[in-house]
């Protein structure tokens, strides 16, 4: 599974992409979260606001949607224009 990590997140956490084995007991995208949220306190600050946007190979989706571990999965923060 590739995870890619946008704007202020991938500032937040230093790193652009995480290639990794989808972990056991992950199913969807919001575990998936929760998951890398328990990976330390600055993984819990920069995910754990609730405004984090998903997608899936490139659509957009919630976090009820099933991932697998030939995924592409994209993490980024609200976008505002103007």
């Amino acid at each position: 599974m590739k995870v890619l990590f946008f704007g202020s997140l991938r500032e937040q956490l230093g790193i652009g992409e995480l290639n990794t084995a989808l972990p056991d007991g992950v199913e969807t995208v919001g575990q998936l979260l929760a998951n890398l949220q328990a990976q330390g306190d600055e993984w819990k600050l920069a995910l754990g606001s609730g405004n984090v946007l998903f997608a899936v190979n490139q659509d957009m989706v919630g976090e009820n949607t099933p991932v697998s571990d030939s995924d592409e999965v994209a993490l980024f923060p609200p976008v505002t224009g103007g």
